[in-house]
């Protein structure tokens, strides 16, 4: 991106430069700067503290610790570099250190770093960030990392942008320095997130966590599951006697031969008791294998107490025979029990009817 000065004539091309050529110093220049007026590089941002490094065992030294309108610590990193350096590597340890601060220590922190006391200090924050009287309140717990630079490597703005995509939130802004009639002018650009699409990333971020606290509760609910049904075995059956709980929806056995796998799985609204067939790579064997079995359907069928669901999978290497039933990992924990021991009936029941006739085939 360029920058012109409209004359009468032509647009004239403002030169650029470098912070460095115009012995513009981050510490002493920008850094300076940006505290006295923070809007140049985000809206709605309160400097708490300068060099703030009031941690033990470190002497590292955040360039500006921030408060965010929605009571979150912002921290922000300056580089007077063309690449950025590692800024984003540094950010985060920074975040890291800072993300357990209560509001009492950010209180402190603003009244040592501008020489006021902690009551004038607490006030000005609360009359920040909006919060009346004496109500009880705290900060977020959240911490936004800015990093403002010349410019940004490929490599430093390829991983802002994953990190963002795994719930950190980075925003880059890039103060770009021009030369005009000895004149240092500095150009503000955000570019990570781009503003206009800003919303939209936040809006799926939010999204993608919704989204992770669902599969969290799912996860639970099936480990809880499996591990009831394992302790539920245990007067039936010692064939789980080795298996543990998982958080998959399923949980399987081997029936005596290579290739044949007895499996309970647990769907949403119902549930599956299966034998699946998986001998070799191109399913030949595998539908060899069931179509004997198949033969032999009704007395399986008899020893088993009920018919059974004989699927081919052909659009699959593997084939399956199975009973299904009513009742899934949605179904109200109440219920469990009775799914459990149906399962675990029927998993018996099927491993009984099959055994021989598997151990039979000749493939």
């Amino acid at each position: 991106m360029s920058l012109y000065r409209i004359t009468t004539d032509k647009l004239e091309l403002i030169e650029r430069t470098t912070f460095a050529a115009a012995s513009v110093f981050e510490r002493k220049d920008l850094q300076r700067l940006l505290r006295r007026d923070i809007n140049v590089i985000a809206e709605d941002l309160m400097v708490i503290a300068e060099e703030y490094g009031e941690w033990e065992d470190s002497n590292r030294r955040i360039d500006l610790l921030c408060l965010g309108k929605d009571a979150s610590l912002v921290v922000v990193e300056i580089k007077r570099t063309e690449v950025g350096g590692h800024m984003e590597l540094q950010a985060i340890r920074y975040a890291a250190m800072v993300s357990s601060m209560t509001l009492e220590q950010v209180v402190k922190a603003y009244a040592r770093s501008n020489g006021s006391d902690v009551d004038a200090a607490r006030s000005e924050i609360h009359e920040f960030l909006q919060w009346e009287g004496e109500e009880p309140a705290e900060l977020t717990g959240e911490v936004r990392i800015i990093l403002a630079s010349a410019d940004f490597s490929t490599e430093l703005t390829t991983a802002v942008l994953w990190l963002n995509r795994h719930d950190l939130n980075i925003t880059c802004i890039r103060l770009r320095p021009y030369l005009m009639d000895n004149q240092v002018l500095i150009e503000s650009t955000q570019i990570i997130p781009l503003p206009e699409s800003a919303d939209y990333e936040v809006k799926i971020r939010e999204q993608e966590k919704e989204k992770k606290k669902v599969l969290g509760r799912q996860q639970e609910d099936l480990w809880k599951f499996w591990s009831q049904t394992l302790e539920r075995c245990k007067n039936k059956t010692g064939r789980f006697a080795s298996r543990k709980a998982t958080i998959a929806n399923w949980i399987n056995l081997g029936i005596g031969r290579s290739g044949f796998m007895l499996n309970m799985v647990l769907r949403q609204e119902f549930s599956v008791v299966e034998c699946y067939i998986r001998i070799d790579s191109d399913g030949d064997k595998s539908l060899g294998a069931f179509q004997a079995l198949f033969a032999q359907k009704d007395s399986i069928e008899a020893n088993f107490g009920s018919s059974l669901d004989w699927q081919e999978l052909p659009n699959r290497i593997g084939c399956r025979i199975c009973a299904k039933f009513p009742g899934g990992w949605k179904a109200p924990e109440s219920e469990w029990p009775e799914l459990q021991d149906r399962m675990i009936d029927a998993l018996i029941r099927l491993d009984n009817a099959l055994r021989q006739p598997i151990q039979d085939l000749k493939i």
